[in-house]
């Protein structure tokens, strides 16, 4: 069951969308070559606390930390470490934030000192695709539109779109129907209603897109060891389009 949500909710998913934004800039600030995840983690922990919200993750299905932080072939819930993060790399950094009980989530892959070219291109494809879906989330567009839409840029790039792992259904709880796949055919699935909220989180891969799991449960990897990246936002569907409430370009 879908459930579409009211202005007064959407407005107060987008206050919890902003806190969020302002903590990526913040993180976006911290990165650098001798960082660790772990020092990232604390802070969103912190910030968090100190604007009067709670990391809805923690403690989500036992997940022990505030934050995902995933480097380079991983794909996705990496776990914070204090190993320190070096020059070239990519780190991807996720989060859910719970601010008076609404939610957004949103993940931003972040460039450590000077990357490759082809690092910064898979970087920038995959932002660059996200925004692509970003203009299918419309009353009366199907979920089919939004993974065509990524897919199509994707491969047409010469990459591969993650098929494991889904954007979702948010609201008073992190998951909630329906499942956003980044890859599909057009014009079919679902069709978009006004008052969804949905995740949309393509995961984008040099190689292949198939994934291997960690011994620890939680975080999932390019099983060719292949540079992964990852961008998502929370969206709104409205009748005058999509509201991106963790957008940071505000």
């Amino acid at each position: 069951m879908i459930n579409r949500k009211s202005k007064r909710e959407i407005e107060l998913m987008h206050e919890a969308g902003k806190l969020l934004a302002s903590a990526h800039k913040e993180i976006a600030k911290m990165i650098k070559p001798g960082v660790t995840t772990m020092e990232i983690e604390n802070f969103v922990d912190h910030y968090l606390a100190k604007h009067g919200a709670t990391p809805e993750q923690k403690g989500y299905q036992g997940y022990e930390f505030a934050t995902c932080a995933s480097i380079n072939d991983e794909i996705c819930h990496g776990f914070p470490r204090k190993e320190a993060l070096k020059n070239g790399d990519i780190v991807t950094i996720d989060m859910v934030v719970n601010l008076n009980g609404a939610l957004a989530d949103s993940a931003w892959t972040y460039t450590v000192g000077e990357v490759s070219e082809e690092t910064q291109r898979l970087v920038d494809v995959t932002k660059t695709a996200l925004y692509k879906s970003i203009e299918q989330c419309q009353v009366g567009k199907r979920l089919g539109d939004i993974g065509h839409a990524i897919q199509s840029y994707v491969e047409g790039e010469g990459y591969s779109v993650v098929r494991d792992f889904t954007g979702h259904g948010i609201g008073n709880s992190i998951h909630e129907e329906p499942n956003i796949l980044h890859y599909g055919e057009a014009g079919k699935g679902q069709r978009l209603k006004e008052g969804m909220v949905i995740t949309v989180e393509p995961m984008v891969n040099t190689g292949t897109w198939h994934s291997q799991m960690d011994e620890n449960g939680w975080t999932a990897r390019t099983t060719d060891k292949g540079l992964s990246a990852q961008f998502e936002h929370t969206i709104a569907i409205t009748k005058e389009g999509p509201m991106v409430l963790t957008e940071q370009d505000i």
